[in-house]
């Protein structure tokens, strides 16, 4: 009988809306585009911690899905389906990864971190100071440790990621797989796409604590000083429109079904993120359809050997307004082949699938 692999991993969406939702599907998708029917799926429902009983489980390690019952169908579906490589998706099931481990030691365990949990939650904290994020935190830490102790392979975005893990938990990543996302240009832009009458930038977000605060004090600090408009775009920010929106000058959208039409309208990217870990989905996304990034150190995380070339670096208030008004001058049209030759060598889903094949075939 040939052997399986598996991939453990929270429930997926059907459309994929955040960052991580969509680097999990695209997970998904290359895994079962590199081994097929030989992928065993095995998901676990996120769950949000809510009230003190749910938090001293999740200190057990049993919270995004993770309880006795699914760490017993877990062993027994991979024993049944002679699974021999598992791949789990998110040093947050680290409470999995050791169980696998102790359990089945000659299966071996990659896991894919899609950040450093313990300095995204750390940020969250801050952001925050109250019971439930620091128990959010402290369990997101030990699970974390365990993907850390357990794991046979560990993947990280990037080199930040890696030694960062090396500076909490005393271990590094084993390889490094950047940012990639799946291709939604549309085929026949460039003959169907009629440019916008408008010129706008675009911010692209969820409301995750580090989104929230960069765009609120871009509008406070920037927006005012500026003459291009700005449209706010990411599911959850349409609850924020009193608090953000300038007229003539910041409009919210909140959520969309599709993000194309606004990458292919807009005339540049604004990144003002100023905390978090991993590497930003708005980078990549934003050179898929060929356009400047705006934006600050954090925002060119992972992506700091093309940063001078796919936009402007921002370390103040005062470079952003410069960079913006002067935009024109970087942008030399809507799209830019270069920005997109880019994406396809680095952040595609091919390059991806490649990167990937690498890490577990070796």
């Amino acid at each position: 009988m040939n052997n399986n692999i598996m991939l453990i991993t929270n429930t997926l969406e059907k459309h994929p809306s955040g960052g991580r939702q969509l680097l999990c599907k695209l997970n998904h998708d290359t895994l079962k585009e590199m081994y097929g029917e030989s992928l065993i799926l095995f998901e676990l429902p996120r769950r949000r911690l809510q009230g003190v009983k749910s938090i001293l489980n999740a200190f057990r390690g049993h919270f995004d899905g993770v309880d006795d019952d699914a760490v017993v169908n877990l062993l027994k579906t991979i024993q049944s389906e002679n699974v021999d490589k598992v791949f789990v998706d998110g040093s947050n099931l680290g409470g999995i990864v050791k169980v696998i481990k102790q359990k089945l030691p000659q299966v071996e365990v990659s896991t894919f971190f899609h950040n450093v949990e313990a300095r995204f939650f750390m940020g969250s904290f801050r952001q925050k100071i109250g019971f439930r994020s620091l128990a959010v935190l402290l369990v997101n830490y030990l699970a974390e440790r365990k993907s850390v102790e357990y794991s046979d392979k560990i993947i990280c975005l990037s080199e930040r990621d890696s030694l960062l893990l090396q500076r909490v938990y005393g271990s590094s990543a084993s390889h490094i797989s950047p940012m990639a996302m799946q291709d939604i240009l549309p085929i026949d832009f460039a003959k169907n796409h009629a440019p916008s009458l408008e010129k706008f930038a675009l911010f692209v977000g969820g409301t995750f604590y580090a989104n929230r605060a960069g765009i609120s004090w871009f509008v406070k600090h920037i927006a005012p000083h500026i003459r291009i408009k700005i449209y706010i775009v990411g599911k959850g920010f349409e609850e924020f429109k009193d608090e953000l929106e300038i007229k003539g000058k910041v409009e919210v959208v909140g959520g969309v079904e599709s993000l194309a039409q606004w990458y292919l309208d807009a005339h540049f990217v604004i990144a003002p993120i100023f905390d978090g870990s991993g590497m930003k989905t708005k980078v990549a996304e934003a050179l898929m359809f060929g356009k400047k990034i705006i934006g600050t150190p954090e925002a060119f995380s992972g992506y700091e050997d093309i940063a001078d070339r796919v936009g402007r670096v921002c370390l103040s208030a005062d470079d952003f307004v410069a960079a913006i008004e002067t935009a024109d001058e970087i942008v030399n049209c809507p799209f830019d082949p270069e920005l997109r030759a880019i994406y396809e060598a680095v952040y595609s889903f091919e390059v991806a699938k490649l990167r990937l094949e690498n890490i577990m075939s070796s």
